[in-house]
């Protein structure tokens, strides 16, 4: 049965839940970052999906992309999926300006996480809702 790892528990807040994936907000205000999980057990590769699962993991990520880029005007958008810390398959949509603190390089690494206060959390999470609505479920 699908569970979603203890640190992106920890590490997000829920904003609800595409076809195949959950729709994740990273507790880290320096920027705007989206994460999604195949909602599948046992998966840490996109290979290890089925064909059909590729496909629609390859729709929404872009799908999510796109809103999230125009939603923020981000100058770039950084995809990406690693697993070295969190094994469970996830994909990072990070959006990226040229004035960020770790612009050129990735943001891993860069700097410590900043939370999001209560206030912050709520308003962003109901903002990235309102953005994703076409397609945003909520519920488990």
């Amino acid at each position: 049965m699908y569970q979603l790892h203890e640190r992106l528990q920890q590490d997000t807040f829920y904003l609800g839940r595409l076809t195949l994936c959950d729709v994740l907000l990273m507790n880290d205000a320096r920027y705007p970052w989206v994460i999604l999980v195949p909602r599948r057990e046992g998966v840490s590769e996109i290979y290890q999906l089925s064909e059909d699962d590729q496909q629609l993991l390859a729709s929404e990520s872009t799908w999510l992309a796109k809103q999230l880029a125009m939603l923020v005007a981000a100058d770039k958008m950084n995809i990406a999926a690693l697993g070295n810390v969190v094994s469970q398959l996830h994909i990072h949509h990070v959006a990226r300006y040229q004035m960020d603190a770790a612009w050129p390089a990735p943001v891993w690494g860069v700097g410590e996480a900043v939370p999001y206060n209560h206030d912050e959390a709520k308003a962003v999470g109901m903002q990235l809702q309102a953005t994703l609505s076409e397609r945003l479920r909520y519920g488990g």
